[in-house]
């Protein structure tokens, strides 16, 4: 059904979930104590934080059809369409899909979770990452 490995997107999803949990570095906590921060620094968004980078990798290194893919199974997550026109919805995204598409879809609040219910509305069953 998808020509985008099942694995690919279940490393997308996870990427997404941990860019989705940054927080912007609020510039009046500077004195923090890194002993009690508890490896907090991973939730802040900042330049040389991996996440945004790693997602956007994933997402740029897909081929034009796995990412309308991608951008077909936001839509459908998100209830913009049903299941039962994916065809249609891939169709729409085909036409829609761009060279920026990592920015549109890292734009996109709650993408991990569009993913998520999009792959699981087609009965998609993701592996698991270690």
């Amino acid at each position: 059904m998808l020509s985008l490995p099942l694995d690919t997107l279940a490393f997308i999803i996870e990427k997404a979930r941990e860019y989705d949990v940054e927080v912007p570095r609020d510039a009046d906590e500077d004195g923090s104590n890194a002993a009690d921060d508890g490896e907090s620094e991973v939730l802040f968004d900042t330049a040389d934080n991996p996440a945004a980078q790693e997602l956007q990798a994933a997402i740029d290194g897909l081929n034009i059809d796995q990412q309308a893919e991608l951008l077909a199974l936001t839509w459908l997550g998100r209830g913009d369409f049903g299941a039962d026109d994916w065809h249609d919805g891939l169709r729409d995204a085909r036409g829609a899909v761009s060279a920026k598409e990592s920015r549109y879809l890292m734009g996109t609040p709650l993408l991990a979770d569009y993913l998520a219910e999009g792959a699981a509305a087609l009965g998609l069953e993701l592996p698991e990452l270690e």
